[in-house]
């Protein structure tokens, strides 16, 4: 649910790992498969919608999408409790009821156990619910292979509003020149670079299946195992 962009980068540079402590992570489309999300928000959620208030499932869909675009970049379009109210649809039963869909993309979870070998810090930073986030990592056991798990509606602000920054530094106290942050959406991207974090990829494939995301001016890879082949000789 999140808009393409317009400019692919070349293949980037090397990672120089010797230079980086700590490696903040997203969550939905850089580990996990956005194809939950999307499918949830555009199919799942409308459908139920429509059999609460006797509607066509297209129908819902179109009445809904407005309101989703509307919510877009706010901390409300990541919660659960706020489109339990929009919608009178209990939104965390529905993805508890779903959460057999949540999966890692190919090669997450082994790029985390390859962090952990090389003693870096690994620190999940998602804007996820932290309902979802719960409910996910109940269903593919995230906690075991991070050291620590944030949610940024503790934080009062999604990650792509730049006040978001300086409340988490101050929390899990990282230093921005020798950290590394991987995300798929270009607003958090930019928000994260304009906080000065130093080392920065973007995902160009969040969803399993799905199209090639165009990534700016951001160096990008298809997806997180890639950062793996960095490891120096």
């Amino acid at each position: 649910m999140r808009p393409m962009h317009d400019r692919i980068p070349r293949r980037p540079e090397r990672i120089d790992w010797q230079a980086v402590d700590t490696v903040l992570l997203d969550m939905d489309g850089t580990l996990l498969d956005l194809g939950f999300d999307n499918w949830f928000w555009q199919q799942h959620v409308p459908e139920a919608y429509a059999r609460l208030h006797r509607l066509e499932p297209g129908a819902a869909a179109e009445l809904l999408a407005p309101r989703f675009r509307a919510a877009q970049g706010s901390l409300a379009w990541y919660c659960i409790e706020h489109w339990s109210r929009e919608l009178t649809l209990d939104i965390g039963d529905l993805k508890r009821a779903a959460r057999e869909r949540v999966r890692f993309l190919p090669g997450a979870a082994d790029f985390l156990g390859w962090l952990a070998l090389r003693g870096k810090r690994r620190i999940l930073v998602t804007n996820a619910h932290p309902q979802t986030l719960a409910i996910k990592d109940e269903w593919v056991s995230l906690g075991p292979l991070l050291d620590e798990l944030h949610s940024s509606h503790h934080y009062g602000r999604p990650k792509e509003d730049p006040e978001f920054w300086p409340r988490l530094a101050a929390t899990v106290r990282f230093d921005p020149l020798r950290t590394l942050f991987v995300d798929d959406s270009l607003p958090v991207l930019r928000a994260a670079r304009n906080f000065g974090i130093a080392h920065i990829r973007a995902v160009r494939h969040p969803e399993l299946g799905g199209p090639a995301r165009a990534t700016g001016d951001f160096a990008a890879v298809d997806s997180i195992a890639e950062l793996a082949h960095d490891d120096p000789p």
